[in-house]
């Protein structure tokens, strides 16, 4: 084993819950829930196939978190309720099995639904039609509609749907862990969003006040996690705008990050397509970089096609203490044993991307 996955592979402790190593597997949608919202069968071999192949930490792909507006796609699944947070067990007890821990990705996805068992429409912090069409893979087709402006209400009830599943997730589900879904264009995201958040009230306006939502929700969470760790996801592109820059630049990056440690979360999970490159045309510096910088002390997981061991070494160099993997860990769910090894991975096969749930002939995958 090299310097460099000795250092990746060493272990690690994030907030009370101690790491086999840092390598994570980055939260990824898999459209491959039952249609009550249910972990499956099939989701529990999915997951399983990472922690048995040596990764320290999972991560959830998105659960909603009630059964008003929250729902982003068909399939998709939630800890709304406690029959949907019993599902889970299976799940996270077999992560358990192989000594990994697991943490929830809890979401609301606002504006951006692809549609929803429940058939309320989308809610937003404005009525902005959200940029881009939805996505076939999620079950979408067409533009996005424009949204219901939040009322005081619906504000109040998506922070208590947050922190209700967040309850559910740690006692009935068993997981370990909370990561709070800031990014990628979904509803704490949009509040933080310039251009799909013109509120004059106490949520809109500058970038301290847009960030109202996820400070509230972080307290509402954190009520209620005990000791558990929770963390944010944070982001600059979407889904439906993957270009997208803070127009404030660094400046935004030192208002976000500092105050989600000011919050004294116990980690940021900075995502960006790649994250080693510079966060903003005319800068150098990633935003991995930005939130080392900014919320120094504070344990950065960072996401971003950082699926070879050069560029996972190069992130741990900036400041990444966790580095969270996506397409590379589809393609080979025992990474850490084949880094650990010195065992070349194989290349990604991006047939793996579609929805689970309609791939019976590549079932090998989540054997």
């Amino acid at each position: 084993m090299t310097t460099i996955s000795q250092e990746i592979l060493s272990d690690y402790i994030i907030g009370n819950v101690p790491l086999s190593n840092r390598l994570a597997v980055a939260p990824m949608s898999r459209v491959s829930a039952t249609v009550e919202g249910n972990a499956t069968e099939a989701m529990a071999r999915y997951y399983e196939r990472f922690a048995k192949g040596g990764f320290g930490l999972v991560i959830s792909e998105g659960v909603y978190t009630d059964q008003k507006h929250s729902t982003a796609y068909h399939y998709q699944p939630g800890i709304s309720d406690e029959e949907q947070a019993r599902s889970w067990r299976s799940v996270t007890d077999r992560i358990h099995t192989h000594q990994s821990a697991v943490f929830a990705q809890i979401m609301h996805a606002g504006a951006l639904t692809h549609g929803s068992r429940f058939g309320n429409g989308p809610i937003a912090p404005s009525a902005v039609t959200p940029k881009g069409e939805k996505l076939k893979q999620y079950y979408g087709e067409g533009s996005f509609p424009t949204p219901k402006v939040m009322t005081e209400e619906d504000i109040a009830d998506a922070i208590a749907g947050f922190a209700r599943s967040a309850a559910l997730s740690l006692n009935l589900a068993g997981f370990d862990g909370i990561e709070i879904h800031g990014a990628n264009g979904y509803l704490l995201d949009q509040f933080l969003t310039n251009y799909s958040n013109t509120r004059t009230d106490r949520w809109g306006g500058s970038l301290k006040k847009r960030m109202e939502l996820i400070i509230e929700v972080v307290h509402a969470v954190k009520a209620v996690s005990s000791c558990a760790p929770v963390g944010v996801r944070i982001s600059q592109g979407k889904v439906n705008d993957f270009n997208h820059k803070w127009p404030e630049g660094e400046a935004a990056a030192e208002t976000i990050f500092g105050t989600l440690k000011d919050l004294q979360v116990d980690f940021i999970h900075v995502t960006d397509h790649k994250a080693l490159m510079p966060a903003f045309p005319n800068g150098s510096s990633s935003l991995l970089s930005l939130a080392k910088k900014f919320a120094s002390g504070t344990t950065i997981i960072t996401n971003g096609d950082l699926g070879s061991l050069t560029h996972a070494a190069q992130a741990r160099e900036l400041g990444g203490d966790i580095i969270a993997i996506g397409k590379a860990a589809l393609s080979n769910p025992d990474l850490p044993r084949k880094w650990r090894s010195n065992i070349e991975p194989v290349d990604f096969d991006p047939t793996i991307l579609q929805p689970i749930a309609n791939i019976k002939n590549h079932e090998t995958h989540f054997s």
